[in-house]
């Protein structure tokens, strides 16, 4: 569904149905640009990719390149939330949600030449349920674990049993992949880009490369760091990347199935700050860059930049690894930590005008939000009681912060990070900063739990509450280092809900047994801005933060 003002939800109802015919939609372009870029348009990141294979990421910057390279079973329409055709033109789930069967386009190529078959499509599935070792850690193949659970043969206690089935070509152009129990992560899940569809000739060349390390200590494979051996079907085809110079290079795939691309060439550079991302557009450096600081937005709109805002879609949160810090064990530490930070004043100077403070793990624009959690008002006297109470009035934490990146629902790291220091510190907690570079390092330090407090968030990637709350209270995660089976149950029950009015109703329960938990503190959500040059056709922007610049041109 479409993000509005009111709430909204993707019904099960709906997506147990025959998927919709995908329709093409995009914006007006020509094949020729004739502004001042050239054929090449230019965009401010605000961060470095991770990896070129989506499948070995959790991250928007990454995401945000391959983005234009790969395309998965199904999308979301241009600049709204409702599932759409991708590589299936349309699809359907059998009555009891656990058999997907999937008609895809004809005559799609990938990059390499190979054909998209149903074949194809099982291969991607199977690669990745096979995966061992180091594959099988979370900040790794985060997505692949959320949706589908576990592996082939698992190797890690605390994984549990694979919900994916398996996948069978029934010929050509169908493909009809099975789980064991229906599940809110899907359709949804089918449209993530972790789960985008790549080249079985590539797929062959990933298998014989190694992956090795742990934790925040991650070496990623040589495919995945450099052009030439990924192949997706999407309307560019990625053709270098320049880790020197903070570039990555796309060029327009002419053989691509549908509308080609507007521009002949993109290029992502990454420029950290945000003051110098603006400045680079507005010496006419770059065409456009995303994560618009507040201050900004009217400047620039003076100047006759385009600075559309998406709508609200994520959570911004203060993370706590209890296996890190095993003060964090303590109910009454994890409630005095929430009680020390001033949330409002964090929005008021640091989030766009629509900012609002959260009061639980996902925004107020997806059913199942609750109005009856538990609430924790800004307050420092409560907060010492709190730690006194529970024998921490010398409480001593790491708190890690990311750098070289701003994002949609964190524009000034550092500084945020600071004004949540100074709020621990008057109420006597002992703060170390760790600042670290955010891909890959802060993202694996994150997901591998090392850090005893950290700043994270979600932009959702599926309209459904299920993909905010399930992602990482649904069972044991490394990131939050808890178990909790009351919270956990609560989380699951809901997911296996398949009336939607019952189900919204246990993501309200859910929503409540999480804030009486406390894991960690919802600080806020906001509607992030982007911003684009004059004589640019911008893309639909994406309440998802999910743009397809093949949509860009220039006037």
């Amino acid at each position: 569904m479409r993000i509005t003002g009111s709430r909204v939800v993707q019904t099960i109802a709906a997506t147990l149905a025959v998927g919709v015919i995908a329709t093409g939609c995009a914006s007006e372009r020509g094949e020729k640009d004739e502004g001042k870029g050239g054929d090449t348009f230019v965009f401010g990141a605000a961060g470095d990719p991770g990896s070129l294979d989506p499948a070995l990421a959790s991250d928007g910057e990454t995401f945000r390149v391959t983005r234009q390279a790969f395309e998965a079973l199904i999308e979301h329409e241009p600049g709204g939330t409702e599932l759409v055709g991708g590589l299936a033109e349309s699809w359907n789930a059998d009555e009891t949600g656990t058999e997907w069967t999937f008609n895809l386009r004809k005559g799609v190529k990938f990059h390499d030449g190979e054909k998209l078959t149903a074949e194809a499509v099982c291969k991607n599935y199977d690669h990745w349920f096979n995966w061992t070792g180091t594959y099988q850690e979370s900040a790794v193949s985060y997505y692949w674990q959320k949706v589908f659970l576990g592996f082939a043969k698992n190797e890690n206690k605390d994984t549990p049993e694979a919900n994916y089935k398996g996948c069978e070509a029934k010929d050509e152009h169908t493909a009809v992949i099975s789980v064991h129990e229906a599940t809110a992560n899907l359709p949804g899940g089918f449209s993530l880009q972790a789960l985008a569809i790549h080249s079985p000739k590539a797929i062959d060349a990933y298998e014989k490369q190694e992956l090795s390390g742990e934790g925040d200590a991650i070496s990623y494979p040589k495919y995945s760091q450099e052009a030439g051996t990924v192949a997706g079907t999407g309307p560019f085809k990625i053709t270098e990347w320049d880790k020197g110079n903070k570039e990555v290079t796309l060029e327009r795939f002419d053989d691509y199935w549908g509308e080609k691309a507007g521009v002949e060439k993109l290029v992502f550079r990454t420029i950290a700050e945000e003051s110098a991302r603006r400045q680079a557009l507005q010496a006419g450096n770059i065409h456009g860059y995303d994560l618009v600081a507040p201050s900004d937005v009217k400047t620039l709109e003076k100047e006759g930049f385009q600075v559309p805002v998406r709508g609200v879609f994520n959570i911004f949160y203060m993370g706590m690894s209890q296996e890190a810090n095993k003060a964090l064990k303590k109910k009454d530490v994890r409630q005095a930590i929430t009680h020390a930070i001033d949330r409002e004043n964090v929005v008021k100077t640091q989030l766009p005008e629509g900012g609002t403070v959260a009061t639980q793990f996902m925004p107020d624009t997806v059913d199942g939000h609750s109005d009856k959690v538990a609430t924790y008002e800004f307050d420092t006297d409560k907060a010492k009681d709190l730690l006194k109470k529970a024998g921490e009035e010398n409480l001593k934490v790491t708190f890690c912060y990311p750098t070289e990146v701003t994002r949609p629902y964190m524009p000034a790291p550092a500084d945020m990070f600071e004004l949540m220091k100074s709020d621990l510190e008057k109420a006597g907690v002992k703060v170390q900063p760790k600042p670290m570079k955010w891909a890959p390092d802060y993202i694996d330090a994150t997901e591998a739990g090392t850090c005893d407090l950290h700043l994270l968030g979600w932009t959702g990637d599926f309209n459904d509450a299920y993909n905010f709350i399930g992602t990482w209270f649904a069972g044991y995660d490394k990131q939050w280092g808890f178990r909790d089976d009351k919270v956990f149950d609560a989380v699951k029950k809901s997911s296996a809900e398949p009336d939607v009015a019952k189900r919204v109703e246990l993501y309200k329960k859910a929503n409540e047994a999480i804030m009486e938990y406390i894991p960690g503190v919802p600080v806020s959500s906001s509607p992030p801005s982007i911003a684009f040059a004059k004589d640019v056709n911008p893309p639909k922007v994406s309440p998802l933060t999910q743009e397809n610049f093949a949509e860009v041109s220039f006037k």
